[in-house]
């Protein structure tokens, strides 16, 4: 299992395009691909413009689907909207350790 937390600025006045563009990925991530397990976006309660995304997928090749999926390239399509490079770090889910326990969470299709 793959767990990823990515970190982006916004500019202020692009926040709206943005929020469309990883709306449809996020969403569309949990609901085509069999191997994110999940992927939540989250606003900073300090700073409006700035995003975490908490995602996990099933392994490496899940991700590599991810990123070749049609939302992907509607957020992808989105990046000018971006203030500045994002901010990945990758982590190995340590509790709940149990892949039933991630896989039991996933949105229904």
């Amino acid at each position: 299992m793959l767990a990823m937390w990515v970190k982006v600025r916004v500019k202020a006045e692009e926040r709206e395009r943005f929020l469309q563009a990883i709306e449809a990925d996020a969403i569309g991530s949990e609901r085509d691909e069999a191997g994110c397990i999940r992927f939540n976006v989250l606003r900073d309660q300090q700073d409006p413009n700035v995003y975490y995304f908490f995602e996990i997928y099933r392994d490496e090749a899940a991700l590599e689907a991810h990123r070749a999926a049609p939302h992907y390239a509607v957020w992808r399509a989105a990046a000018d909207t971006l203030d500045g490079p994002t901010q990945a770090i990758r982590c190995d889910p340590v509790f709940p350790a149990a892949a039933e326990y991630w896989e039991k969470r996933r949105s229904p299709r």
